[in-house]
């Protein structure tokens, strides 16, 4: 029994040797109040505060006694409860021997002082050695949650960029929307000049229909009055009328002649 005593003794001796995280603590510190700054109007936290890594342990009295045994006993019997209560409690267990001290009291208590030259021996360089550790740790969860905290940033600024574009596909709308309505107004003044164009053809066709048809009436308007009239005149009519002709040609010429 008195081993188990002993080496429960040690445990707690453990537990006392402060444990420091100087430059953790003050990251893990400066992130709380930064989560605490981000928090909404929500958030309660006056009565549901976040947890935060306790740097050091607790404080303890003679090496394994938790200071809140203490703080107990000062509100009810003062400073000196604590210690005669113990002291009391101690001597009544050993007088009516309820905890006999027999030969592994004396191991464990051997024990127990290897253990504290132990601690004190090397507890500061696995102390060290251990806040390296942890500080790596740290470090790396750090790491990923900045990396975290980046992508998340650039997805918002990508997503801020895309709505932009967005917005600005509004007035890409509008513009596309007077590009297709100059298109139709293009393509609607084509077709009026293809409609002039072939309404012009067929009028002209017309007109030349028309034209051809007078020309053909006066000329078969001309023949007929040619052939009437070559079919009036005589034989006779025409000698006479060539004879004629002959002979105002023949006064014209002595006319002329006479002149000379």
């Amino acid at each position: 029994m008195l081993s188990r005593v002993a080496i429960n003794q040690a445990r707690t001796a453990l537990a006392v040797q402060p444990i420091r995280f100087t430059s953790t603590s003050a990251s893990k510190s400066a992130a709380a109040s930064d989560v605490a700054a981000q928090e909404g109007p929500e958030r309660d936290l006056v009565n549901f505060p976040r947890p935060v890594r306790r740097v050091d342990p607790g404080k303890v009295r003679m090496g394994f006694i938790p200071e809140e045994w203490f703080q107990f006993f000062h509100a009810k019997t003062g400073v000196t409860g604590p210690y005669a209560f113990g002291v009391g409690l101690a001597t009544f267990l050993c007088s009516k021997e309820i905890y006999i001290m027999e030969h592994e009291f004396y191991g464990g208590l051997s024990i127990g002082i290897m253990a504290v030259y132990a601690i004190k021996k090397f507890g500061p360089g696995l102390g060290a050695y251990l806040d390296k550790e942890v500080e790596k740790d740290d470090a790396a969860l750090d790491a990923s949650r900045n990396m975290a905290i980046e992508n998340s940033q650039e997805a918002i600024t990508s997503e801020k960029v895309e709505q932009e574009r967005a917005q600005a596909q509004v007035m890409i709308f509008d513009a596309k929307h007077e590009n297709v309505a100059l298109q139709l107004e293009a393509a609607y003044r084509a077709n009026l000049v293809k409609v002039h164009s072939e309404v012009k053809k067929r009028l002209d066709y017309q007109v030349e229909i028309q034209n051809v048809q007078r020309n053909m009436e006066q000329k078969q308007m001309v023949d007929w009055v040619i052939r009437s009239v070559e079919a009036a005149v005589t034989p006779a009519q025409e000698k006479a009328a060539l004879t004629q002709c002959i002979a105002n040609i023949k006064a014209l010429a002595k006319e002329n002649t006479a002149r000379i």
